[in-house]
Order: structure tokens, then C-alpha cells, then sequence
């Protein structure tokens, strides 16, 4: 339970370690921005493939393989529920949506909100993990998901403070981000200690809200700037990072 907890408060401090670093970028570099996105889309890629997909085929072998496609098709039809579902969020952003001119601050809390919607799973993701034999696979897991959290912490600073949002408010959103995770850790490992024939479901579906964020949300914004070369590659160069990784850690 000991190493959960430290698990807990790591993936979730890696977000708000990203986003202490996303202050000392330089505000408006969108190419900047936009590879720091590709990177963590490579390493949530990996992180879901290899993670969390391939471990959950292993724990249902041959005949169980469509429990892990009907997780990965749930965690993908629940983010998207949730994103027809959200209201407008520009409330929370203490900016008046009709008077800034920084860009549509729906849309940028649209992005921040997808963010913390994939933290939830990620973090039962790293909870189910400890709930399974192999602890090797559960750190190397966790430690996968607190590597591309620190980039996507940085990666919402710079577009909400472009949007005029304060600094105060813009930490205190993705903190927010952050602390969902560490929630999301124990209440993963809660349910694996109740019930750990759920894992290779809950595997699935935390994988499938990572690829879906990955597809719908991240890949689209960072080549929708004309920087999509060097988006690409550093997406390669995170899921490269993940496999060696896993090579070295799983």
C-alpha cells in the first residue's frame, strides 16, 4: 500500500511538476508547444499499447480477447460521452469568452478538460496495475504515465495563459488535472483488491481513453499549426522512449 501511495502522489506531482515548468517557457511559441504534445501522444501510445492492452491480453489469453477489445471500445465511448456531455467551461476560466482575443477559450478548456478526463483512468490504470502479481510491470507502468505527464502539465500552461486566464487560476486548473490522477490511483487499486478479475477490463479501458485522447485531441492540435513534421517525430521519439523503457524497467 506504501509503494501505491508514493505511486499515487508521483503521477499526480509529475503534472504539476510539468505545469511549474510550463511557466518558464516562452509564452506563445506554438511549435514549441506543439512538439512537447507529440512527445507525450508518443509516450501515451506506447503507455497504452505496451502498458496496459498487452498485459490485459495476457491476463485473458485467447479465449478472453474480446473483454480486452470491449475495454478499449468502453474507454474510448466513455471520453467521448463525456466530451458531448461538457458544458462550456468558460466560467471557470475568470476570462469574459467575447472580449479576449488569444483565441476561443471554450476550446482551450475543451483540451484542458480532455486532459483531466484521461487522468482519471490513467490513474485506475496505475492503481489496477499494483493489483496484479507482476510489480515490475505496475512500476513500469506508473512510471510511464508520470513521464508524459510532465509534458502534458507544460503543455496546457502556455495556451491558457495566452487565452488571458491569470497565472494563479492557470496553476490551480492543472493542478486540478493532477490530483484527479492521484484519486484515480487509489480508488484502481481499491477495486483490484475487491476484485481482481476486472484488471484486464480496466487495463483495456484506461488504454482505450489514452488512444482515443491521442486520436481525437492531440495528434489533430499539434498539425493544425504547420508544425506537423517536427510534431511527428517527436511523437516517434516518445514511444520510442517508452520501449526502451519497458525493455529496461518491465
Amino acid at each position: 500500500m506504501q509503494l501505491v501511495f508514493v505511486t499515487a502522489l508521483g503521477i499526480g506531482g509529475a503534472t504539476i511538476a510539468g505545469a511549474i515548468m510550463g511557466f518558464l517557457l516562452p509564452n506563445g511559441s506554438r511549435k514549441l508547444n506543439d512538439i512537447l504534445m507529440g512527445f507525450a501522444a508518443g509516450v501515451m501510445m506506447a503507455a497504452a499499447v505496451v502498458g496496459l492492452i498487452l498485459p490485459a491480453m495476457e491476463g485473458t489469453g485467447k479465449e478472453g480477447i474480446w473483454i480486452v477489445g470491449v475495454g478499449i471500445l468502453c474507454g474510448a465511448l466513455l471520453l467521448n460521452m463525456l466530451d458531448k456531455l461538457m458544458p462550456h467551461l468558460h466560467h471557470l476560466s475568470g476570462v469574459d469568452s467575447e472580449a479576449h482575443h488569444n483565441g476561443n477559450i471554450d476550446k482551450i478548456l475543451l483540451f484542458v478538460f480532455a486532459i483531466a478526463l484521461h487522468n482519471l483512468p490513467e490513474g485506475l490504470a496505475a492503481g489496477v496495475s499494483f493489483g496484479g502479481e507482476n510489480i515490475g510491470n505496475a512500476i513500469s507502468v506508473a512510471v510511464g504515465i508520470a513521464l508524459q505527464n510532465i509534458p502534458e502539465g507544460m503543455i496546457i500552461i502556455s495556451p491558457m495563459l495566452l487565452a488571458g486566464m491569470s497565472k494563479r487560476r492557470t496553476f490551480a486548473i492543472a493542478s486540478v488535472t493532477g490530483l484527479i490522477e492521484v484519486v484515480g490511483t487509489f480508488l484502481g487499486y481499491a477495486a483490484t483488491s475487491i476484485a481482481a478479475s476486472v484488471l484486464p477490463f480496466a487495463l483495456s479501458l484506461a488504454g482505450g481513453t489514452m488512444l482515443y485522447v491521442v486520436s481525437d485531441e492531440m495528434i489533430p492540435e499539434t498539425h493544425s499549426h504547420g508544425n506537423e513534421l517536427a510534431a511527428t517525430y517527436a511523437l516517434l521519439g516518445g514511444f520510442f522512449l517508452m520501449l526502451v523503457m519497458n525493455a529496461w524497467i518491465g
